[in-house]
């Protein structure tokens, strides 16, 4: 018996109804793949919608602040190294950048004395604004004047920034809840590198004779680091480098260098090297010969990617420094 033909149109609605089959399975196909995409870029997208958008002054803050909030902070520092924050006036690109973060950390104590009226403003409309140093009992602070205006360079205090860090983890705590755990183990591993480069330091710093821990800087930044360290400090300017340098303050110390036989001279990474090279003059005239022991990281610490581009190594840095000039 004969099998049976096809005809010629059952062929041809063979043959729509496999390629509408195929069709239907590549749409589907494509569908999932498309979905996946999408929901891989939806999940990017959510990472980063929630990075916390901060803004902060000094680089030495910035440290800190990535320390704590490490993966769950994007951190855009206003001063880089070599910035003196003294004397430093906000573009307008600045006061954008604080307009628009979730929120600001700064030092306070009068350090970013040009920006205060900006941080009050920022305040008033919402943003949280923190000053670092604004749970540290006013009797750890060293007063200036009479007593009514605190020194502001606390990072060179082990202790203090101890307690600024706790200030961050506590901004950080407040404004995201759900990541607190993580911030708090944060905060226990930055403290106990603290308290590591605390001890560390010290072990150094007793290498040099008592009489021979005289600290002769461009600026009063490092009065902190000489009442935890024991140093006496000896500066040209004030606190503050927003008043310029005069003769007879130069020639003042130069007396007082010749007169002790100081050893050595300390240049800031923020300050023109030339108001020390100024006063090496000066002593030299006298008869007694000092040297330039170095520079010191003063109001800004090093470059972000270097080691003393975070304030371990250069506080590291500059107790090498010290150390190398005096013992």
């Amino acid at each position: 018996m004969k099998k049976p033909v096809l005809k010629g149109s059952v062929v041809v609605a063979a043959i729509i109804v496999i390629v509408v089959i195929i069709g239907v399975f590549t749409a589907f196909v494509q569908n999932t793949n498309d979905g996946a995409a999408i929901g891989s870029l939806d999940s990017t997208s959510d990472d980063s919608e929630r990075m916390i958008i901060i803004t902060t002054t000094t680089n030495m803050i910035t440290d800190l602040v990535e320390n704590i909030g490490g993966d769950n902070v994007s951190v855009t520092g206003l001063m880089g190294p070599g910035v003196d924050p003294h004397l430093y006036r906000p573009s307008a690109s600045d006061v954008k950048k604080i307009q628009n973060a979730d929120i600001v950390f700064y030092n306070g104590l009068d350090l970013e004395g040009k920006m205060g009226d900006i941080f009050v403003k920022i305040r008033r409309e919402g943003t949280p604004v923190w000053a670092v140093s604004e749970n540290i009992p006013t009797d750890s602070l060293l007063g200036l004047d009479t007593g009514s205006h605190f020194d502001p360079h606390i990072w060179w205090d082990v202790n203090l920034w101890m307690e600024a860090a706790k200030a961050v983890a506590s901004g950080l705590k407040e404004h995201d809840p759900e990541n607190y755990q993580e911030y708090d183990k944060n905060l226990e591993g930055y403290l106990n590198q603290l308290e590591l480069l605390n001890s560390a330091n010290l072990m150094k710093i007793d290498t040099i004779p008592r009489e021979q821990r005289i600290l002769v800087t461009a600026h009063d930044a490092f009065q902190y680091l000489g009442r935890a360290y024991g140093f006496e400090e000896l500066a040209i300017q004030g606190w503050s480098t927003d008043s310029e340098a005069g003769i007879r303050e130069i020639q003042n110390l130069a007396d007082e260098i010749s007169k002790r036989k100081i050893k050595a001279l300390f240049v800031e990474t923020t300050v023109s090297p030339a108001i020390i090279e100024a006063l090496k003059a000066a002593v030299q005239d006298r008869g007694h010969h000092v040297v330039i022991g170095g520079e010191l990281f003063s109001d800004a610490i090093g470059k972000k990617g270097t080691v003393e581009g975070t304030y371990v190594g250069a506080f590291t840095h500059n107790i090498d420094t010290i150390v190398r000039a005096l013992e």
